[in-house]
C-alpha cells in the first residue's frame, strides 16, 4: 500500500484521548475538528527537571533518500512501546514540495503521523498567516512610499520581498506598482517562499508573544539612500504582524498511526534558515512528556550544526542523544554507485560510503554528544550490506541498529528505543562549535574547518568589511547560518563521501536582524524554487469518494 493509503485506514483516536495523555485537558486547547488541536501558551513553561532531548539527523542527502522523518516517527512510537512517556516534535511541510518534486512531510509506512491529508495540505493554516504577515509588512513598505516617504526609503535598497506557500519561479523577480501614478512607484520586487521567510524564521525561534512582537519589530527591510537601515519596526508593523500569527503561535497536536502524540509547528527552509520546528514546540513537548525526538533539516553538517548552534542557543535546549541515520542505498552512492544500481549488493561501495558517516559522527562528537546510528532498513538491502555497516561503525565504537519501522511501526525500532534510553541516561560534554563573542568571520571559519573539514575560507574585502560592519552595528553576537548546498560538505553537490583538500567561497552575507543569525551564502541559493517537467502536482486528485489520491 502507498502511504497515503496506509494513513486512510488508520484508527484515530480523538485528539481529546491523545491529550489526556499529557495530562492536558479541554481548557489546554483549541481543536481543529476530532483529530488535530492547538496547545495553549500556558503549556509552554521550563521543568526543574529536564526532559530528554533527542535529536535525530542524517548523513549528507542523496536521491536514494534516508528517512529522518520517518525514523523520527518511528523511534517515538518505539519509545512509548516500551514504556516511555514521548512526544514526536517535527516541522510543518510547505505546499511547494507537497505540489512539486520532494512531496510531503509526515512521516512513511506505518511510521507516519496523521491525518497525512491535513498535514501536508493547510494543517490549521499556521502557514497561511505567517505568509500574510509576511505581506502585509511588504504592503505597508510600499504604502509609506505612496504616502510622502517620511522614512526616506531608497526604493533601489528595499530588502524585503513578499511570499507565496507555492513554487512559482515567475515570481522570484518581478516589477511591480505598474499602472500609473495612482498604483505607487514603480520597483524590483520579488517572492521567496514562506518557508523562506525571515517571519517563518522569527515564528520559530520566538519564545513568547512578546519576544515575537520584538523580534518581529527589528526586521531590517530597506535602507535609505545614505545606506542607513530602516526597520519594520519604523513602519509599526510589529504590532499588526503579531495580531496575525497568534493563534498560529500555539503549537499543533496531532498522533502517529499508534495513537501516539505528535507536536508539528513551523518550518524554516534549512538553508537560508535553521531548518527546525519551533522553540515554543520544543519546550512545550519537553513540558509534557520524558521524552522529546525532534529532527533537524538535511545532514548533520547543516541540520544538526544549526540545531545545535542556533535553536539550542537561543533557546537554552540541550540534547542528551543523537540518532544518525543513514541507509545501504545512500552510502552505496556516496561510495560511487549510481543510482539506477542501487539495487545490486556492492559490499565496496557501502564501505567507501561510510567514510560521509564516520565524518558526521567525528563532528557530533565535537558538540559532545553521545550518537547512535540507524540504518533505516529497505528490502533490498543485504545482509552482507548491513554487517559490512555495522563492523565499519564498531571500528569507531559507535553501534548501528537496523530499524524496521517503515514496514513494522514502532515495533521495528524497539532496540534503536532502548539505545536511546541508555545513551540519553549518562551525561554528556555538550558544547557550542563556536562562542558567541568571536569575530564573526571566525565564526563561519570555525564551521568551515571544523564541520566542513575546508583548509579554510574564501572571502573577498567586501565580504570581511560586510562582516565588520554587522559587528559595528552590534549583531557581533549572533550565530552563523550557513546556506550552501546540502549533498557535500563541500560546496560542490558532485563531492560525494567526505572530501578534504577543498575551500568554501563565500559569495554573499545578509543580515537576519529579527531572527538574530547572519545568513552566509556559499553558492547558489534559491528562496523561490520551481517546480519540476512533471511536477506531484500533475497526480495530486480526489477520487469518485471525494478522497485525496496521489498525495505521497
Amino acid at each position: 500500500m502507498s502511504d497515503i493509503e496506509i494513513a486512510r485506514k488508520a484508527t484515530k483516536k480523538n485528539i481529546r484521548e491523545i491529550a489526556s495523555v499529557l495530562n492536558l485537558d479541554e481548557n489546554d486547547l483549541h481543536p481543529f475538528g476530532h483529530y488535530i488541536a492547538k496547545i495553549n501558551f500556558n503549556k509552554v513553561k521550563e521543568k526543574k527537571e529536564r526532559s530528554k532531548l533527542i535529536l535525530v539527523t542524517a548523513i549528507s542527502p542523496t536521491p536514494a533518500g534516508e528517512g529522518k522523518t520517518t525514523t523520527s516517527v518511528g523511534l517515538n512510537d518505539g519509545l512509548c512501546k516500551i514504556g516511555k512517556k514521548s512526544i514526536v516534535c517535527l516541522r510543518e511541510p510547505s505546499l511547494g514540495p507537497s505540489f512539486g518534486m520532494k512531496g510531503g512531510a509526515a512521516g512513511g509506512g506505518y511510521a507516519q503521523v496523521v491525518p497525512m491529508e491535513n498535514i501536508n495540505l493547510h494543517f490549521t493554516g499556521d502557514f497561511h498567516a505567517i505568509t500574510s504577515a509576511n505581506n502585509l509588512l511588504a504592503s505597508l513598505i510600499d504604502n509609506h512610499i505612496y504616502w510622502g516617504n517620511k522614512l526616506q526609503i531608497d526604493t533601489r535598497r528595499i530588502i524585503w520581498k513578499r511570499c507565496i506557500d507555492l513554487n512559482d519561479r515567475a515570481l522570484r523577480e518581478i516589477t511591480s506598482n505598474l499602472g500609473g501614478v495612482a498604483n505607487g512607484y514603480p520597483r524590483t520586487d520579488g517572492f521567496n517562499i514562506t518557508v523562506a521567510s525571515e517571519v517563518m524564521a522569527i515564528f520559530c525561534l520566538a519564545t513568547d508573544l512578546k519576544d515575537l512582537e520584538r523580534r518581529l519589530g527589528n526586521i531590517t527591510i530597506a535602507y535609505t539612500r545614505d545606506k542607513k537601515p530602516i526597520f519594520a519596526k519604523d513602519l509599526n508593523a510589529q504590532g499588526p504582524m503579531t495580531v496575525l500569527l497568534k493563534e498560529a503561535l500555539m503549537p499543533n497536536l496531532v498522533q502517529t498511526l499508534e495513537n501516539n502524540p505528535a507536536i508539528i509547528h513551523g518550518g524554516p527552509f534549512a538553508n537560508i534558515a535553521h531548518g527546525c520546528n519551533s522553540i515554543i514546540a520544543t519546550k512545550t513537548s519537553l513540558n509534557l512528556s520524558e521524552y522529546v525526538v525532534t529532527e533537524a533539516g538535511f545532514g548533520a553538517d547543516l541540520g544538526a550544526e544549526k540545531f545545535i548552534d542556533i535553536k539550542c542557543r537561543k533557546g537554552d535546549l540541550i540534547p542528551n542523544a543523537v540518532v544518525l541515520v543513514a541507509t545501504i542505498r545512500a552510502l552505496k552512492m556516496h561510495g560511487g554507485v549510481n543510482k539506477k544500481n542501487l539495487q545490486s549488493e556492492n559490499v565496496d561501495a557501502v564501505i567507501k560510503g561510510a567514510s560521509n558517516l564516520k565524518r558526521h559522527i567525528e563532528n557530533l562528537h565535537k558538540f559532545g554528544l553521545p550518537v547512535v546510528v540507524a540504518v533505516n532498513n529497505f528490502i533490498a538491502d543485504t545482509e552482507n550490506e548491513i554487517n559490512a555497516l555495522k563492523e565499519e561503525c564498531k571500528k569507531i565504537n559507535i553501534e548501528a541498529i537496523t530499524c524496521e519501522h517503515w514496514a513494522k511501526g514502532g515495533e521495528g525500532t524497539t532496540k534503536l528505543a532502548y539505545k536511546v534510553v541508555e545513551l540519553a541516561e549518562n551525561s554528556n560534554n555538550f558544547k557550542y562549535i563556536y562562542e558567541d563573542k568571536i569575530p564573526l568571520l571566525d565564526k563561519v571559519k570555525k564551521i568551515a574547518t571544523e564541520i566542513y573539514r575546508a583548509d579554510d575560507i574564501i572571502a573577498d574585502s567586501k565580504i570581511r568589511d560586510q562582516l565588520k560592519l554587522f559587528e559595528e552595528q552590534g549583531y557581533g553576537n549572533f550565530p552563523i547560518c550557513i546556506a550552501k548546498t546540502q549533498y557535500s560538505f563541500s560546496t560542490d553537490p558532485a563531492l560525494k563521501g567526505a572530501p578534504i583538500n577543498h575551500s568554501i567561497p563565500i559569495r554573499e552575507v545578509r543580515l537576519s536582524s529579527g531572527a538574530e543569525f547572519i545568513v552566509v551564502i556559499c553558492g547558489e541559493i534559491m528562496t523561490m524554487p520551481g517546480l519540476p517537467s512533471v511536477p506531484a502536482a500533475d497526480s495530486i486528485s480526489l477520487n469518485s469518494q471525494g478522497e485525496i489520491e496521489g498525495l505521497f
